[in-house]
């Protein structure tokens, strides 16, 4: 199994009470020490605006700013986003905005991409909020504009919402082309979000990866539907690599574990969160799947891959705060798994 890491930037209020003037230092440090530690594949942060599960007014980082400033903090590890959404900024803009990234990572950007969901954000924003067809439809146009800019260095599409007419990406991402010439796909992307009749569609076309359920149930039955998909398309479903996200609580025993689940709950409620907020969350956390004892969460991960799940997208709440959670997963959930 592969691990990667997400890297806190206040979406889900896990800088509060850090000054702003230190946020950057502290991802910078977690990002660096992911980077010295094999283990971790890849880092990770969120594509949002307002933080969730509530919109306070504490401070959110922007992802794509932050692709750029890691690449140049970072020298190993992978960076990508989870997921960028489409309709946030022109998918002609964003392929040239990741191909510089990625020739600032010297090749180790990943491309997480949606639809997008958040609707608080899309109209605060002025986005609208258009409805599932037409993001999802926004989605597909966007992602095979990505594809000809990165594989050609060009793009030219008449679609329903995104038109270009000879959009150059030079120079186009390090990973488009390979040493020998010929040609790659291009910067790896991953389609996240598990809509059965269209998002995992376009995930049998064009994913590099994919990223949905949490659970083991849920996981399955994507997995079938994308298999189904990818046979329809002709697509070879095993080259298509299937990663969850998963947010863990782990401790040395069941007490320590409550410790951490209660520190989340009070710490949610010092950020000014709504307590019918502050309890949905703390519902879902503590049904998670890695939420336990490292053997217990060794275990739900290893049944995971049993399913085919071989790529674990990691959050630790605290980590900006706290690394016990984090070196203790590297020290006994990892290896179990490796």
């Amino acid at each position: 199994m592969r691990f990667g890491l997400f890297i806190p930037q206040g979406w889900r209020h896990d800088l509060v009470g850090i000054e702003p003037a230190q946020h950057w230092g502290v991802m910078a440090g977690l990002a660096r020490r992911a980077d010295g530690i094999r283990d971790w594949e890849s880092i990770w942060v969120f594509d949002h605006f307002h933080p969730v599960p509530h919109p306070t007014e504490e401070a959110v980082h922007e992802a794509w700013s932050l692709m750029s400033a890691f690449a140049a903090v970072t020298g190993r590890v992978r960076i990508g986003q989870m997921c960028t959404c489409m309709s946030y900024r022109n998918p002609a803009y964003l392929a040239k905005v990741a191909a510089t990234i990625d020739v600032i990572s010297e090749g180790r950007l990943e491309m997480g991409i949606g639809a997008g969901w958040y609707e608080h954000e899309w109209r605060a924003y002025g986005y609208g909020f258009p409805g599932a067809g037409e993001r999802l439809a926004r989605l597909r146009e966007g992602v095979e504009i990505f594809r000809q800019m990165w594989t050609t260095g060009t793009a030219t599409y008449a679609g329903e919402h995104y038109q270009v007419d000879g959009a150059m990406c030079f120079p186009r991402p390090l990973q488009g082309t390979a040493f020998d010439g010929s040609e790659r796909n291009g910067i790896p992307i991953w389609i996240a979000g598990g809509g059965e009749r269209k998002t995992l569609r376009i995930a049998a076309e064009y994913a590099d990866y994919t990223n949905f359920g949490a659970d083991a149930e849920t996981f399955k039955r994507k997995s079938e539907i994308l298999k189904q998909h990818c046979a329809d398309v002709g697509r070879d479903f095993d080259t298509i690599t299937r990663s969850t996200d998963f947010n863990v609580v782990i401790g040395r025993d069941e007490k320590e574990v409550q410790e951490r689940l209660a520190w989340i709950e009070n710490h949610l409620r010092s950020a000014g969160v709504p307590e019918d907020a502050v309890a949905r969350t703390m519902k879902a956390n503590r049904e998670g799947p890695a939420v336990g004892t490292p053997d217990q969460v060794a275990s739900a991960l290893a049944d995971m891959q049993d399913l085919g799940m071989t790529y674990a997208i990691t959050n630790f709440m605290e980590s900006a705060y706290d690394l016990s959670g984090v070196e203790l997963f590297e020290r006994e959930v990892i290896p179990a798994l490796r």
